[in-house]
């Protein structure tokens, strides 16, 4: 019989709690499909559960269930490629930088997304994942002439109108950061591009917006912003575009709290 001296006891009930704790990190640590796909551009239009500009990759899942290996090859020339057509008209940008190898990893865990195991995964990943934008509820606001103006985002922090929310102060550095230089400074419209006030006052939804930011336009000489802009990022740059078309703030920097 051996007994364990106090130091060699405090050991091995350290060693004794690591072991669950590392196999529980590795039950849950991010599938290699995943960790590629976040490190490409694809997060910026996809989503585990939900349509942003492309489709959801649980629909992808469903849609291919079944078709064995052939699909694979299929899906990984259409990742390279580009193209529109199999989920609407609005398309996908290229990504020939993307190596075979990547592609057949990144396509399987889409395709897994189908399975128990995979759906799991995608049940977790909508936990901890931020939806970018949509409808929510409704606020109420003065314009500086008096008239009572909707939206269905917060553009202040409290109802003295002083101070925009963080959504609308970042969407103000990033369009002036990038977007001017086409759409003009303040959201005012350029000479190379339309000035996008308009297209929101035109009805354009934020789902609209999202979708031609992210793709682009290569045929009016609008960039891709897929993989530099994050959806999220994308809605601020709306709330604070739809904020300056009802006149809710004015030219300039407006004030934060």
């Amino acid at each position: 019989m051996h007994l364990l001296t106090p130091s060699r006891a405090v050991l091995a009930l350290v060693l004794g709690l690591a072991a669950p704790l590392a196999l529980h990190a590795a039950d849950t640590k991010t599938p290699e499909g995943e960790a590629k796909s976040r490190a490409s551009d694809c997060f910026s239009c996809h989503a585990f559960d939900h349509k942003l500009v492309g489709p959801a990759y649980q629909e992808i899942a469903r849609r291919y269930a079944g078709k064995g290996d052939a699909i694979v090859q299929t899906l990984m020339q259409r990742v390279k490629k580009g193209g529109a057509g199999n989920w609407g008209d609005i398309p996908m940008t290229s990504h020939p930088q993307l190596s075979n190898a990547d592609l057949t990893v990144m396509v399987k865990w889409i395709l897994s997304l189908g399975s128990d195991s995979g759906s799991a995964k995608a049940d977790v990943g909508n936990a901890v994942a931020e939806k970018a934008g949509g409808a929510g509820a409704s606020h109420t606001y003065k314009t500086a002439d008096g008239k009572t103006v909707k939206t269905d985002f917060a553009v202040f922090t409290s109802a003295d109108q002083k101070h925009v929310t963080a959504s609308v102060f970042n969407g103000y550095e990033q369009y002036n950061s990038y977007c001017f230089r086409c759409h003009g400074g303040d959201a005012v419209g350029g000479e190379i591009a339309p000035d996008l006030r308009k297209s929101l006052g035109n009805g354009m939804s934020f789902e609209q917006f999202l979708s031609i930011t992210m793709a682009g336009r290569q045929e009016q000489g609008m960039p891709a912003w897929a993989g530099f802009f994050e959806a999220k990022d994308i809605r601020s740059i709306y709330d604070y575009v739809k904020a300056r078309q009802l006149d809710l703030i004015p030219e300039g920097r407006p004030p934060s709290g």
